[in-house]
């Protein structure tokens, strides 16, 4: 359900600083020391740097401990169904384009069950941003392998290692054009804000892999694992640069790339409905009777 929160702007209401404390403090259900703590920090930060008040703000989630992320947060949200959070997304964002939606969720709910919608997405180059929290195992039903966990990583469910190759959605949304593919760590929170803040302001579908460690059932990428291996990209990094970006996106073990990976500017799915270009169909003044003459076609 979408709850709203403060009223639109309106003429003559002056908007104020944005702070922190717009978007709450709540208690979580969380495990200690999990890196969601942080990831929701860096949320925050990145909305505060970007002066949006909470009403200005959709969040959409799906289904798991990372989908959990929006209730923490006074602003609106959208909890749909494990995997489905880009359709919702997507559904918002074209039917007020005025929003700045985000779609927040886990590395399984994204590239696992809503691995269709993923691609889908950066195809249609919606403009929203997507922020996964990427912790290489399924952490709310009780730690199997998801889709970016490492071949062989040996679970409950998976005894005798994980058979499946690793999928990669930094190397896939790059190869796709994804207009902006970007990767975070949870122990660099700052960069992370920063990260999620271009995100935000780039017009068009925006990638965010954010490693965040699972504390309870990912014994292997951990905090120590990710701080001896992440990296900052050089600042002569062109994320222009379509085959550079390629090679970093396959840069993984030794060293981990973070920051943004590429970037290009290209139409957005909006642009295609030009009923969109006489303004947002949220609030639009359409007579009853027009309704009514639509619905009677489907009759």
């Amino acid at each position: 359900m979408i709850y709203p929160t403060q009223p639109p702007l309106t003429k003559g209401r002056r908007k104020s600083m944005v702070t922190l404390n717009d978007y709450g403090q709540y208690e979580t259900a969380w495990c200690p020391g999990c890196g969601n703590f942080q990831l929701l920090k860096a949320v925050k930060q990145a909305l505060v740097a970007s002066n949006l008040e909470p009403h200005q703000v959709l969040f959409v989630s799906g289904i798991g401990q990372a989908a959990k992320a929006p209730h923490y947060l006074n602003a609106n949200f959208f909890n749909g169904l494990h995997g489905r959070s880009l359709p919702a997304a997507t559904g918002a964002k074209l039917a007020n384009p005025n929003l700045k939606v985000i779609a927040e969720s886990g590395d399984g709910c994204n590239y696992g069950e809503g691995g269709n919608h993923f691609i889908s997405a950066i195809r249609r180059n919606i403009d929203i941003t997507v922020i996964v929290h990427d912790n290489q195992v399924y952490g709310l039903t009780k730690g199997q392998a998801s889709p970016t966990s490492e071949h062989g990583f040996t679970t409950k469910a998976q005894p005798s290692g994980y058979p499946s190759e690793t999928f990669n959605p930094i190397g896939i949304a790059v190869a796709m054009h994804a207009s902006f593919v970007a990767r975070g760590f949870t122990g660099m929170t700052d960069h992370l804000a920063e990260i999620i803040r271009q995100a935000i302001a780039h017009k068009g579908f925006s990638l965010v892999d954010v490693l965040q460690p699972c504390v309870t059932f990912n014994k292997t990428n951990t905090f120590a694992w990710y701080k001896k291996r992440c990296y900052e990209l050089p600042k002569d990094h062109d994320p222009a640069n379509w085959d550079a970006a390629m090679k970093t996106a396959y840069e993984w073990g030794e060293k981990i790339p973070l920051g943004l990976i590429y970037k290009c500017d290209k139409p957005t799915f909006e642009d295609n409905f030009e009923v969109l270009k006489s303004g947002s169909l949220v609030g639009a003044d359409t007579p009853i009777e027009t309704l009514n003459e639509i619905i009677k076609q489907y009759r």
